[in-house]
């Protein structure tokens, strides 16, 4: 913890302050920055925490984190800096003097935006990242079953820390375990153990706006206190795959009927693939692979699946019991026997070019429908789909308790991705095919509005021009939090009416015009 912070201050939203007086007269943005950030910081701020584009590690601090090489192209908007703070202090001081030098500023803890938005700006420059991948301290206490983390952790280092003081206790956070703390709380902290617990929680010590919505819009949250969750000390894992000539499509119609319903302990997602085929087209099919965490042992699981979805045929040798840091690394993709201290890496190991949708699901999709959605799939090189089951704790919370709308009627989320390896393959072909997809998908999903889930950013729905328009921001703000975005609207409007935080698909203040006139419940 910063020893220029206050330790009852340790969850810290920095809200606009007003800038101090100073007459900075000096050669570079850079310059002009390190002068301001030294006058408003406790401790010195060494010149070791900079990278320009004259650095000789620029490109690699840049790419260290950055997920999407979508927009590490060298056509895509590059900052004037990257500067990672040490302490906490600097972040509040970085604050002030980008606000007093006008020097448009990005925010990035693990880098995982869909659209690069942490680390790439399009609508105004220059712009700086602050980063805070030095700021990734954990601290567990099992007596309050709680931890602090800092937004520069990642969750996996999170599970790890945990994981040192118990068998029997975890965090119901994401799936990938190289995501950043700071902006996967911020959009909704979703994984597989979402259905007995629903999202993960941390407590309201400040009562700060961007709880499950709106990250980035409103200020930068640089540490948290999580609650933590009981697991068993024993869990079991499966997957199971199955192509459409083992009866995939009616077998993938059943789990749609019965997963929102199943016991709260069993997460069952689908990953849906479409391989290339040595046989070129014509052999090619598409794999639907069951991917699951009980938490509970093997003949329990059994019991369950038996009475709940007996059509999957799981078997005893499918399964495999473990502990569930162990199971952290199987669902996220690691080898088998994979030691789990890689989850103190904090790197990804999912980069490639990409561009995803989502979607929320709440009536049954018609085998009709999904042997149409098969034909799409097999016209891409590398799609990739995953189905996240809902129900259980997330069928138990108004959509209206907190920003992250997407709850009660939900039976599943629907990612969508095109992915590709090379920057000189044809990306405007990839993003065509995705677009098709979604549209095709339009029928089958949820509608007025038809949902989509912020941490999976598609800048498709729309972004930000020549400011943060209101009405603009109104038709993806409908999409990412329903009826909560004017909520959202609200909060911005009171902390933050110069809209100083702010990228392509912010929250906006309200137009002045309408300020003291509009109000929500």
């Amino acid at each position: 913890m910063s020893p220029s912070i206050h330790p009852t201050l340790s969850l810290i939203l920095l809200l606009l302050i007003s800038p101090s007086c100073l007459s900075l007269v000096s050669s570079s943005i850079q310059d002009d920055f390190v002068q301001c950030l030294d006058f408003n910081s406790e401790l010195l701020v060494p010149l070791s925490t900079f990278y320009n584009q004259k650095s000789s590690n620029f490109s690699a601090v840049l790419q260290s984190s950055a997920q999407n090489l979508r927009y590490l192209v060298p056509s895509v908007p590059k900052p004037e800096f990257i500067f990672t703070p040490l302490i906490e202090g600097h972040v509040q001081a970085a604050v002030i003097c980008s606000k007093e030098l006008r020097i448009h500023l990005r925010v990035r803890s693990g880098g995982h935006d869909y659209e690069g938005l942490s680390y790439v700006s399009e609508i105004e420059t220059p712009f700086i990242i602050v980063d805070l991948s030095r700021l990734r301290s954990v601290s567990v206490d099992l007596a309050d079953n709680s931890a602090w983390a800092q937004a520069g952790a990642t969750i996996g280092e999170v599970y790890y820390r945990i994981s040192e003081k118990s068998r029997i206790h975890g965090f119901p956070a994401g799936l990938c375990t190289s995501l950043g703390v700071g902006g996967h709380i911020t959009g909704g902290a979703y994984g597989s153990m979402m259905r007995k617990y629903g999202l993960g929680r941390w407590e309201r010590i400040y009562s700060g706006p961007s709880e499950e919505g709106g990250g980035a819009s409103f200020g930068i949250i640089l540490e948290w206190k999580i609650k933590l969750v009981p697991v068993p000390s024993t869990v079991t894992v499966f997957t199971v795959t199955r192509t459409l000539e083992q009866n995939a499509t009616k077998l993938l119609h059943r789990w749609q009927q019965v997963v929102d319903k199943l016991d709260e302990d069993l997460f069952i997602r689908v990953i849906i693939q479409a391989p290339s085929a040595s046989g070129g087209k014509a052999g090619r099919t598409v794999s639907t692979s069951y991917n699951a965490l009980f938490l509970g042992t093997s003949d329990r699981l059994l019991g369950v699946m038996k009475k709940s979805f007996p059509e999957l045929g799981l078997k005893r040798s499918d399964c495999t019991e473990m502990s569930w840091i162990k199971s952290v690394l199987y669902i996220a993709g690691y080898p088998s026997g994979t030691p789990p201290e890689v989850l103190l890496q904090g790197k990804s190991t999912f980069k490639n070019f990409f561009k995803a949708k989502s979607d929320f699901v709440r009536d049954t999709i018609s085998e009709t429908a999904l042997e149409g959605l098969w034909n799409r799939l097999m016209q891409e090189d590398s799609p990739l789909m995953i189905w996240t089951p809902y129900g259980g704790m997330m069928s138990k919370i108004s959509e209206s308790s907190a920003p992250f709308p997407h709850r009660k009627g939900t039976i599943f989320m629907s990612q969508y991705l095109s992915l590709w390896n090379n920057a000189s393959e044809d990306a405007a072909k990839h993003m065509d095919w995705i677009r098709r997809l979604y549209n095709y998908m339009a029928p089958y999903v949820s509608n007025f509005p038809r949902e989509a889930y912020v941490n999976y950013r598609d800048l498709d729905l729309g972004m930000n021009k020549n400011g943060t328009s209101f009405i603009q921001a109104s038709v993806w703000g409908a999409k990412y939090f329903k009826d909560n975005f004017d909520r959202l609207v609200q909060v911005k409007t009171k902390v933050d009416p110069d809209n100083f935080f702010r990228h392509e698909q912010s929250i906006p203040p309200l137009p002045l015009s309408l300020r003291g006139k509009w109000t929500t419940d």
